[in-house]
């Protein structure tokens, strides 16, 4: 019996998908997506700031960003690598903590309510060209998660950080 990889899996009704073709090579895309000096400059959509990132690049290591509102609010996200494919693919969520340690009950934070919606972040990347053709899809627990996320502006925030990653890499 053949299945599907699960990044195929894509469930309408659970998931959200940013699919482009962006004019950076791979190994650049790689490079901003795994290199803390590299994700501080682009990962959050501006005003907001990326103020510090930890990566422990492997199954089960550490995935953690420290946002910045622009009024100067900090908010820490840790999250946990399930799959890594070196220039193809990356996998995390922040529904597991370092080696694969189940998150704490949600506390709600005003003013950063994606803190509340655990996820699990795809991050496909493949050459196009001189390009890469990149999916960055996001599952959810739920219709009702999906729907939160979408309303928060995911197309467009996670749209900013991908200009963002094309303007950060060419300027590497």
């Amino acid at each position: 019996m053949t299945t599907r990889p699960y990044w195929l899996n894509f469930d309408p009704q659970l998931d959200l998908m940013l699919e482009r073709v962006i004019d950076v090579p791979v190994d650049r895309v790689w490079q901003a997506w795994t290199m803390p000096q590299h994700i501080k400059k682009w990962f959050t959509p501006e005003p907001w700031k990326t103020v510090d990132c930890e990566l422990d690049l492997r199954p089960g290591g550490l995935f953690r960003t420290v946002m910045q509102s622009p009024e100067g609010q900090q908010f820490p996200e840790v999250g946990c690598y399930l799959d890594i494919v070196p220039q193809q693919r990356l996998v995390w969520t922040s529904a597991l903590r370092p080696g694969f340690r189940p998150v704490p009950l949600p506390v709600s934070t005003p003013g950063h309510e994606c803190a509340e919606l655990p996820m699990t972040a795809i991050i496909l990347m493949e050459p196009q060209g001189r390009g890469t053709k990149y999916n960055a899809i996001v599952l959810h627990r739920d219709d009702a998660d999906r729907r939160r996320h979408e309303t928060m502006g995911f197309h467009a925030g996670w749209g900013k950080a991908t200009d963002q990653l094309v303007e950060a890499v060419k300027a590497m």
